[in-house]
């Protein structure tokens, strides 16, 4: 069923209200996939943040004009489903991971913060942890110093202790 030019032009509003807002987009073909299979991939997108949609590519060109992500307009072809987030990890981890368990969905292209990313990219920036992830290790790194110090001077107050009682 195709839309009419106001359906279409609410279709590119909120898109651009997506794209105004995300840090990274990610696109792959989807074909071949069955029903089931796209169902279980939006959920794993609603549950990580990420706005996943098949759209046609001439309103995603429109939605994409004028932004940091135009130049991903080339790589704009074929059956699409777009992923958008504000995470700068997260759509690109939706689709590589989801690549990796059917082989009929194809990672093509991403842009993240302006910058093109081919097939390779778009996977390695999918291999990059969570945000909640480095902030949990950097807190890690943060805590090593002061704990060695504590657990140093616990061990000299015992070592003094013994001395004392000797």
């Amino acid at each position: 069923m195709s839309l009419d030019l106001n359906g279409k032009k609410a279709v590119v509003e909120e898109v651009s209200a997506h794209v105004a807002k995300a840090q990274t987009i990610a696109v792959a073909e989807y074909r071949g996939i069955q029903v089931s299979h796209l169902t279980q991939l939006r959920a794993k997108a609603r549950a990580q943040g990420v706005y996943l949609r098949v759209l046609k590519n001439t309103l995603a060109r429109r939605a994409v004009d004028g932004t940091q992500f135009a130049n991903l307009s080339s790589e704009m072809t074929g059956p699409l489903i777009y992923a958008i987030s504000e995470d700068a990890v997260a759509a690109a981890k939706v689709l590589a991971d989801f690549a990796k368990t059917n082989d009929k969905l194809v990672v093509k292209a991403g842009n993240y913060a302006g910058k093109q990313l081919d097939k390779a990219g778009v996977i390695a920036l999918a291999s990059i942890p969570s945000r909640e992830v480095l902030l949990s290790q950097l807190l890690g790194v943060m805590q090593a110093p002061v704990s060695a110090f504590a657990r140093g001077l616990a061990a000299l107050a015992a070592q003094k202790g013994e001395g004392v009682e000797a």
